[in-house]
């Protein structure tokens, strides 16, 4: 295991503590925007990466374009263009998951 702090493969990854995340947030994240991967350890098992978020992140919308797709879902569903989510249906989806 590396120590907390250090840098692997200069310039590629830093693992640090959470506390040390918390003193020099913006240092860090500057450093994400660089390029650089950026661990956080936080007690026994518990590790987190962070990632910027780019524009085209399609998982973030506005709450007005959430709300806009949950009314277009629901004009498709009034038009009958859906799929009842069978056990069938969700086995070809989703596997065995």
């Amino acid at each position: 295991m590396h120590p907390i702090g250090t840098c692997l493969k200069e310039g590629i990854m830093i693992i640090i503590s959470s506390k040390e995340f918390r003193n020099k947030q913006k240092s860090y994240l500057d450093k994400v925007d660089e390029g650089l991967e950026v661990f956080i350890r936080r007690g026994k098992g518990k590790s987190y990466k962070i990632v910027p978020v780019k524009e085209d992140d399609d998982s973030l919308m506005s709450k007005e374009e959430f709300f806009a797709k949950i009314d277009e879902a629901l004009e498709d569903a009034k038009q009958g263009k859906y799929k009842i989510l069978t056990p069938e249906f969700r086995k070809e989806l989703f596997g065995n998951l």
